[in-house]
């Protein structure tokens, strides 16, 4: 071969390698414009729900996945909370798993602070990718708060070669700390949010929250016709005890009784301080003798000991409750109408108990 076909091969060589240096240059360019944007719209989710549909269904698609899934550590049911708050309960959201701990549901969580890639095994896996029906591969992603694990973004393929351990994390790793930072931001907004229904006396929900869940509890009441009972509670001669000594022994009153009701009650019952002295309970699933009985134990409860009052003293406060209930027909459709009716009923049950002698409980027929 001559030295001028030597030289024209060299360059052929070349420009080839040039444009498979560009079409890589242009591909990763093409990658990172689609990380980036699906980075914004992680950064930009406008709520919890928002959010954990983007980690879970926008990165499923965005990434071709078979399974996407989010597990967070959720010990005192407060990101739960905000999502009833915001009026989508945390089994509505297609990927989201809140467990009261990560211990037992997969092994990697043992050390998980890098992501982990390998063979997907359901005995190790199914727990928190339970979507994953086939053998495959899987990536957990650590999820931080602070420097603690708080739990992981799993994905899962059906290619065993998708997620293989010696492949490079670095990007797992960064959209990790990405999708860390964006709960932990949205969860505090979520609370900022939050405080506009919670009472700051007693740390209880004001009325505006009771009206929320209210709608709610008569949706599900009316969707698997069961019952929905209220319990409208009230301080007998609450009057006498600011007149006496003070608003500051009101609040401690007040503080105290509602400490004394939350003894009593489940964490599925919705409990609201709704206005002044009266307070709000929703038992959801439960019928008027079962609510009548806790009832009892409420006002038992919160007349068993006296209260200490700020100024040394100490007073025994009694309350008087009314109990109303209903189960929403299959063909409801107003239920602002129907809480509306089944608060005022259980007003009036509240309103014989006063005016037969206090310090008793009333069932509203």
């Amino acid at each position: 071969m001559s030295r001028v076909a030597e030289l024209e091969a060299e360059l052929s060589k070349a420009r080839e390698a040039l444009r498979e240096l560009t079409t890589q240059v242009a591909q990763n360019e093409e990658k990172m414009r689609r990380s980036q944007q699906r980075e914004f719209r992680l950064l930009n989710a406008a709520d919890l729900f928002a959010l954990f549909s983007e980690l879970s269904g926008g990165l499923r698609e965005s990434y071709g996945l078979d399974a996407v899934s989010v597990v967070l550590a959720d010990p005192d049911h407060d990101l739960r909370h905000l999502l009833l708050a915001a009026g989508t309960p945390a089994e509505d959201i297609e990927g989201l798993k809140l467990v009261e701990s990560l211990s037992g549901l997969a092994p990697q969580y043992v050390a998980l602070r890098q992501p982990w890639l390998g063979e997907f095994r359901a005995c190790d896996h199914q727990m928190i990718l339970p979507e994953q029906k086939s053998p495959g591969s899987v990536a957990m992603i650590p999820l931080t708060y602070r420097g603690h694990l708080t739990g992981s973004l799993n994905f899962g393929s059906n290619d065993r070669e998708r997620f293989r351990r010696e492949l490079a994390s670095d990007f797992l790793l960064h959209l990790g700390v990405i999708a860390s930072f964006c709960i932990e931001n949205t969860v505090n907004r979520a609370r900022l949010l939050r405080s506009g229904f919670t009472d700051v006396l007693t740390g209880w929900h004001n009325r505006r929250y009771l009206q929320v869940r209210l709608k709610e509890e008569l949706a599900r009441a009316k969707r698997d016709q069961t019952e929905l009972v209220c319990l409208m509670l009230d301080i007998d001669h609450f009057k006498r005890v600011n007149d006496t000594w003070g608003h500051a022994a009101g609040d401690a009153v007040l503080s105290e009784l509602a400490q004394r009701i939350e003894s009593e009650v489940r964490k599925s019952d919705v409990a609201a301080r709704f206005g002044g002295e009266e307070f709000v309970v929703l038992l959801p699933d439960t019928d008027t003798r079962a609510a009548e009985k806790l009832a009892e134990r409420i006002r038992r409860a919160i007349s068993a000991a006296p209260v200490a009052l700020p100024d040394g003293g100490e007073t025994v406060i009694t309350t008087s409750i009314g109990i109303a209930s209903t189960r929403p027909a299959a063909d409801a459709a107003e239920l602002k109408t129907e809480g509306d009716a089944l608060l005022a009923r259980a007003d009036v049950a509240l309103y014989r108990a006063k005016t037969n002698g206090r310090d008793r409980v009333e069932v509203e027929p």
